[in-house]
């Protein structure tokens, strides 16, 4: 893996880390106030960023260009600006960095619908080849 796809997956498996971590912890704890957070990093940053990964690293060219940099860009917005936010709101302590990060989830799955509307692969990416 290269390029934008190696670095989704850098933010996938930290992301993924970071969510057991912290999933270890409330369990401990009791406290499962913030699981909404929670659920979002593993959700944001470990799932939908290994399907990016995944699919940079199938389709090489689509993962040119400026559009897959600006969409890594705004999902790791997305991530610093909501996972954190989350908690800020339950705690009654300010809306608006959950609100921005929110946004930018939402511009970062557009971007990505972009990259997949203009790159169709020339042949299926798991088609056998003759003779094999």
């Amino acid at each position: 893996m290269v390029g934008v796809a190696r670095w989704f997956m850098l933010v996938a498996v930290v992301s993924a880390l970071g969510g057991m971590v912290w999933g270890i912890q409330m369990s401990a704890s009791q406290d499962h106030l913030l699981s909404p957070a929670h659920g979002h990093l593993n959700l944001l940053g470990w799932v939908s960023c290994s399907i990016y990964a995944f699919y940079y690293h199938l389709l090489p060219a689509a993962a040119g260009g400026v559009l897959p940099r600006l969409h890594l860009t705004t999902a790791l917005l997305a991530l610093v600006l909501l996972v954190p936010g989350i908690p800020l709101a339950i705690q009654e302590r300010g809306e608006t960095m959950a609100q921005a990060g929110s946004v930018a989830a939402l511009l970062s799955m557009l971007l990505f619908a972009a990259v997949v509307l203009r790159h169709r692969p020339e042949r299926a990416v798991f088609a056998r080849r003759k003779g094999h």
